[in-house]
Order: structure tokens, then sequence, then C-alpha cells
């Protein structure tokens, strides 16, 4: 399974060659067009994609190398293969339709979250630290994606959405994160988004994504001192 792991991260990083430089939907793939949605993060937000492929890519590769045959390795790897499995195809998907990128988001938070409630206590900078931000990112990315269609199709106004789906994020992540503990890393990567949502949203929706920032920063040093 190991093996199989580090497969599925090469092909999930792989996937940037596909489609690079992305950076959200296209305005134009709704039916009410998002053209600056509050919802959504500035692009520069995007990066920290980089940060978990290469994170993720090392992770699996000192689980080859160094756990391989560990006890307390296996059991998040299954899960973690579906999750990674999806997120090969996944800005393909994005390309094609955003209610199809939108359930597939979902396909892979929901194992990353498995895989991350199942990984070591131990060598957590190699397994639950990556995986974290990954499953961090991904929390705050699938709401986005909600926000982005209640929008998009014309269910709620642009800045309805914004706060619902920040509110929904907030009390996501502040869940996980509370429930979790030890991995900090997941709460950075929903205040990454946060931060990245403030800048650019108007007045009301950058406030609600600020009482977010808060409460799961709150979360994220207590994770970090356990």
């Amino acid at each position: 399974m190991s093996y199989l792991v580090l497969l599925l991260t090469v092909a999930f990083a792989a996937s940037t060659l596909i489609v690079p430089d992305f950076g959200g939907f296209d305005a134009d793939q709704f039916p009410v067009p998002q053209n600056n949605p509050p919802v959504q993060p500035a692009g520069y937000a995007f990066a920290i994609w980089g940060v978990i492929y290469l994170w993720l890519l090392a992770s699996a590769l000192f689980g080859v190398v160094a756990r391989r045959d560990a006890p307390d390795w296996q059991p998040m790897r299954p899960a973690l293969a579906v999750s990674l499995a999806v997120g090969a195809v996944w800005l393909p998907a994005a390309l094609l339709s955003p209610i199809l990128a939108t359930v597939l988001i979902w396909a892979m938070l929901i194992p990353a979250l498995v895989a991350l409630w199942q990984s070591p206590v131990l060598d957590r900078g190699w397994a639950a630290w990556p995986l974290a931000l990954y499953a961090g990112w991904l929390s705050a990315a699938s709401c986005v994606a909600i926000g982005l269609l209640l929008a998009g199709y014309g269910v709620l106004s642009e800045t309805a959405a914004a706060i619902t789906m920040i509110l929904i994020a907030s009390a996501l992540a502040y869940t996980v994160q509370t429930r979790l503990g030890r991995a900090p890393t997941y709460g950075i990567a929903v205040i990454w988004a946060f931060v990245a949502i403030i800048v650019k949203a108007p007045g009301d929706v950058a406030t609600v994504a600020m009482f977010g920032l808060v409460l799961v920063a709150f979360a994220a040093v207590r994770a970090a001192r356990a």
C-alpha cells in the first residue's frame, strides 16, 4: 500500500502539468457569471498547493523508504489513496463542470479527513502534518466550491452565499481542529484561505471571515501546544 500511495501522490502532483496555473473556476462556467465572487480567495492563495504537493511527496517517499511496514502507518493509507486518486483527476474535471468538481472535491475531503484521523501519532512532520495541511485546504476549498454554486446558480446572492459558506467552513474547521489536536497545519491551511478572502472581500464578508480566522486560530494554537 505504501507504493500505491506514492504512485497516486505522483499522479496527483503531475495533474498540474495537464492544467497549469489553475486559479479557480472561470466566471462563465456559471449561469450567473462569477466575475469577482467574495467567497473565493485571492489568486495568490492557490500557491499553497505547491507546499502541499511537495510535502505529500516527501511523506510518501518517507513512507516507502522508512515506514513501509510500520503498523501505525498502515491505517491511514487506504483512505489517503482514495483521496489522492480522486485528486489526480480533479483539475481536468474542474475545466469541464463546477458541479462535477464540487462533488469530487468533497470526495477528496472526506477520505482525507478519515486518513488524517488514522495517521500515526509519531512522525507528525512526515505524516499527520502534511496530511492535515492538505485536508485543511480541502475543507476551505470544498465550502468555497459550494458557495460558488449557490451564487452561480442563483440560489443565493453572492454575499449571502459567501457568508453562509464561510460560517460553515469555520464551524467545520474548528470542530476538526479541536477534536483532532496534534496537527495545527490543518487550521493553518484554513486560516490561509480566510486571509485570502479577507484581502479581497467586501466589509461584511471580510468581517465574517475574520471571525472564522480567529476561531480557527484559537483551535490551531491549542493543537500546537498539545
